[in-house]
């Protein structure tokens, strides 16, 4: 016989029980949430700074060590290295024979612009790591000393020019402080500015391949032509194809340095086919010769270094020699070049060493957009170029550098290869040229953030990209790029999107696509 027990005592104990039960059950959820969220964010580092140099950059608070700053910054120079050699190359000469010449006639010496290269990147790059605490490498900056040597000189001297790049970095400097560089950052489509860097990137290569003679001017028939008569038929040229290739595998193996490693291996190269052949420099009468200088090793290969250069820049010179309007375009220019470019790279670099936010901003951020903006006024005071952030410090981040000590150790090795720049006179333009068709390669890659599927944004963007080469100038495109950019937007029903201060650059470019018959309408 069961007897049911329904007194109060027993719910009384059953409802404990339950309730015991329950609480257990929901301590058990949480402890599994909590193991789960501990493993998919790692805890904080307890750990206390163990020298001055590790409190300062906060080496131990981002999760990096003493070695692997030294590390990092070492491996960051030798991927940025070539640019001291590369530089002088783009901008300078041996003689006025085989020098970018200036609208007068000037030319700046190879050996020097060299010296201001390593000075310049040497010290930005420390003052970065000092101020703005990230493992950042600045040196000058590639499309901009392109431009520069290819474009600006023909309306102006070196000097001249060199001024402008100053008042262009002054600018940065100003967008920086007042926080005008974020605002107009984020009124441009972000297609266009992938756009820019790409057609940058386009406009390089094409400038190596023509600095190389693959690519040559016809008298006839198409602009140009692979070649002579469509074949490559001189030696220098097929030196390019082989440096070409060997950085090109050394890149795509992701071998630290493969630039600085090509172009070494490439010059020694050239230095024993010239030893063999005797090519000697090219022009009318010897057409399978070196294009510029002969890798011919002579002389010295250590020496101080001449900064002769530093200081020789003119501020206002431009505006009296070409007028307001023009030179202001040309800082425009100067400016937008300068402006998207570093702003994509710091935040593809940020984000690559774990140190940006959500929003894609990072720590100082505001210190490095004004120390990189100081980068284009020292490298317009010395004669180097504007001096900005490079994407190849990527590689030092890849070792484990995550604070400015990386740029510190980065800094005082460019400042150490001053004393090299004799080195510079060895290396023919036609293995400049494969380092820069790499390097535009480089570039490309930021293509994948167009969206080609909306025609409204796919024609501005592929303006942008082709006109840079096709027209041989980097302002073109931009502008180009812009003015399509606006009409398209208005005519098809979006022209709420465009951003106002879009409509002023675009008017800017109006005037300035305009400004020929505008200097004759007002006799200027």
């Amino acid at each position: 016989m069961t007897i049911l027990d329904n007194s109060p005592e027993k719910h009384l104990a059953e409802d404990a029980s339950a309730q015991t039960a329950t609480a257990q059950q929901a301590a058990r959820k949480a402890a599994k949430k909590a193991a789960k969220a501990a493993n998919a964010a790692p805890a904080p580092n307890p750990a206390q700074p163990t020298s001055f140099l590790d409190a300062f950059f906060q080496i131990t608070k981002r999760g990096s060590t003493l070695a692997r700053e030294f590390r990092g910054g070492v491996v960051t120079f030798f991927t940025m290295a070539y640019i001291v050699i590369l530089n002088p190359l783009i901008l300078g000469g041996f003689s006025a024979a085989n020098a970018p010449a200036d609208v007068a006639g000037g030319w700046l010496p190879a050996a020097q612009v060299g010296a201001v290269t390593g000075l310049t990147a040497g010290v930005m790059t420390i003052v970065f790591g000092l101020v703005a605490n990230l493992p950042f490498g600045l040196a000058a900056g590639l499309g901009i000393n392109s431009f520069l040597a290819v474009a600006v000189i023909r309306e102006v001297t070196w000097a001249e020019a060199m001024g402008l790049v100053v008042i262009n970095g002054i600018l940065i400097v100003l967008f920086g402080i007042t926080g005008a560089r974020t605002a107009i950052f984020k009124a441009v489509p972000k297609e266009l500015k992938a756009a820019i860097t790409v057609g940058i990137g386009l406009f390089i290569a094409f400038i190596g391949f023509v600095d190389s003679g693959f690519v040559r001017p016809t008298a006839g028939g198409p602009p140009v032509q692979l070649g002579t008569d469509g074949s490559i038929t001189t030696v220098p040229t097929l030196v390019f194809i082989a440096g070409l290739l060997v950085m090109g595998i050394l890149v795509a193996r992701k071998i630290q340095g493969g630039l600085l490693i090509g172009i070494v291996a490439t010059t020694v190269l050239a230095a024993v086919v010239e030893g063999i052949m005797h090519l000697g420099p090219g022009g009318k009468d010897n057409p399978g010769g070196w294009h510029l200088n002969t890798p011919v090793l002579s002389g010295q290969l250590v020496a101080l270094p001449d900064l002769g250069l530093v200081g020789q820049f003119d501020l206002f010179g431009s505006f009296a020699r070409i007028g307001g309007l023009a030179a202001t375009m040309l800082v425009f220019t100067l400016v937008f070049t300068n402006f998207f470019d570093a702003m994509g790279t710091m935040t593809g670099l940020a984000k690559s060493s774990g140190v940006a936010y959500k929003d894609g901003t990072f720590p100082r951020l505001k210190s490095a957009f004004i120390v990189e903006g100081m980068g284009a006024v020292m490298g317009g005071a010395t004669s180097g170029s504007s001096n900005t952030v490079y994407i190849d410090s990527a590689a030092g981040i890849g070792e484990g550098a995550r604070t400015g000590l990386a740029s510190v150790v980065t800094g005082a090795l460019f400042l150490g290869s001053m004393f090299f720049t004799p080195l510079t006179s060895v290396v023919p333009i036609e293995v400049a040229a494969a380092a820069l068709v790499v390097v535009g390669a480089m570039m490309m890659a930021q293509i994948r953030e167009i969206n080609f599927s909306k025609f409204s944004v796919a024609l501005p963007a592929f303006l942008t990209i082709v006109t840079m080469p096709l027209s041989y100038s980097i302002a073109n495109g931009i502008g180009v790029g812009f003015v399509s950019y606006a009409v398209v937007s208005a005519a098809s029903g979006r022209a709420r999107k465009v951003h106002p201060l879009m409509w002023v650059v675009t008017a800017g470019f109006l005037v300035y696509f305009a400004r020929g018959p505008i200097n004759a309408l007002l006799g200027v």
